[in-house]
């Protein structure tokens, strides 16, 4: 059975479009309930939110739905997608529920789940969930209905989490940093983290007001970074995404720093204290550069699919601890269950702390190789696996390319795109090959 609403990461979309709409959220809220209730206690969900205006409407659709199902719900604020994985495992919670649509504008909004053990949901949590949504919606008797509450020190929780994964031997004492914050959900609790480690902060994208999110600031708008981090002379920029799952940095040169660099980074700092680390796991869309390096530093790389549910899938099956994308999204499996990009700042500043090394020095063992993007938007129901000429495209870019670079193509889980990557040394060539196995696939639909 495939899945209707939910896409790679929950359910997305446009605010007042189906299914992102205040009616389905109170569906949703109760069909969730009844498909986290637990056996012989009630169950308890806990809502966390970013900024975005309608973040409200949400959080109170979703709080009456469960109540309605009978679930005791608990109330979080703005809070980062990391830190409600982290409290639904400390407050022994059923599951969390986080209301955001991560790096995008705040137009769009979105609905991410947790499992009681602070982990995206599988997909065939995710299918029971559509199926219950099918169900007719029936409030439980008066004598069963749930209850709402507010958490209100989960920042300062949060804040002393994320300290612990830094450890105490090293301080950020004379470092000067300037924090990104996007104006949304990490602008509370990253400050503090960072100052009462000793670093000096600087912070921009910091003042949400419900429509900024994200807007020219952020891991995916890094220009506002990289010019405050050459102009207050500071030693990193660190960028988060709307929901704070991710990260991007900035070096003292200025030079965006993606999350393949800070994986490397990372598992390298970990080799060099006498960590055991067998391999880490990336995505199809890890550059190959970063897949060199680590096998020079005797690391295997393994891909999996696109997003971090599958990178922790495969992280899980293999046994490893280190893994993530070039997106930003870092998983240290061993500090977190789930993408979280202060952890993973943290982890590369103990690395700068530990080395006296600069971000410039610390990735410069790792090249990354030119990649083409190109996205092809298709019609519903595309099956990019019959289309003959895309078949034959693809046969001659891996026939001219050899062992020098690869290509992958995959279909988009939120739109009806096709998305087509080149990687080679070449990047005239690569864009050359792109270019002819997107007019493939246009010929064909």
């Amino acid at each position: 059975m495939s899945k209707q609403f939910f896409g790679t990461d929950g359910i997305r979309g446009e605010v007042g479009k189906y299914p992102v709409t205040a009616d389905f959220m109170l569906k949703l809220g109760w069909a969730a309930g009844k498909v986290f209730a637990a056996a012989g206690r009630q169950t308890h969900v806990l809502i966390g939110k970013d900024t975005r205006v309608s973040g409200y409407m949400f959080e109170s659709a979703l709080e009456a739905g469960l109540v309605a199902a009978g679930a005791r719900v608990t109330l979080l604020g703005p809070m980062p997608t990391p830190a409600v994985a982290m409290l639904t495992r400390s407050q022994k919670a059923s599951a969390g529920i986080v209301i955001s649509a991560s790096h995008n504008a705040y137009s769009d909004n979105g609905i991410k789940f947790f499992n009681a053990a602070g982990a995206k949901l599988s997909d065939d949590s995710e299918l029971e969930i559509e199926r219950m949504l099918a169900e007719p919606m029936e409030t439980v008797p008066s004598s069963s209905l749930g209850k709402a509450s507010r958490l209100g020190d989960a920042p300062g929780r949060y804040v002393e989490f994320c300290k612990s994964t830094f450890p105490d031997t090293l301080s950020l004492e004379g470092m000067r940093l300037v924090l990104d914050c996007a104006h949304g959900a990490t602008y509370q609790v990253a400050p503090k983290v960072f100052k009462e480690l000793g670093a000096e902060v600087v912070l921009i994208g910091a003042e949400p007001d419900g429509y900024n999110i994200n807007l020219d600031v952020g891991s995916t708008s890094p220009a506002a970074l990289q010019s405050r981090v050459l102009s207050e002379s500071a030693d990193v920029g660190i960028a988060f995404d709307g929901d704070g799952d991710r990260v991007q940095c900035v070096a003292a040169d200025g030079s965006v720093v993606d999350g393949d660099e800070l994986l490397y980074v990372i598992a390298n700092d970990r080799l060099q204290w006498g960590e055991a680390l067998h391999g880490v796991v990336g995505t199809l869309m890890s550059n190959l550069g970063m897949e060199q390096a680590l096998a020079d530093i005797g690391v295997e790389l393994e891909r999996a699919q696109v997003g971090d549910r599958y990178v922790q899938e495969l992280m899980a099956e293999k046994g490893w601890l280190l893994g993530g994308e070039a997106s930003g999204h870092i998983i240290c499996a061993d500090l977190t269950t789930t993408g979280d990009g202060i952890v993973a700042a943290l982890q590369v500043m103990a690395a700068m702390a530990r080395s006296g090394e600069t971000l410039v020095a610390l990735k410069s063992e790792l090249h990354k190789l030119p990649q083409t993007l190109i996205n092809v938007g298709v019609r519903d129901g595309f099956v990019l696996e019959e289309a003959e000429k895309v078949i034959a495209a693809s046969q001659h870019v891996e026939d001219v390319l050899g062992d020098r670079g690869r290509l992958v193509l995959r279909s988009s889980g939120t739109e009806p795109l096709i998305r087509v990557m080149i990687e080679g040394a070449d990047a005239k060539e690569n864009q050359r090959l792109a270019e002819g196995v997107a007019e493939a696939i246009r010929q064909s639909h």
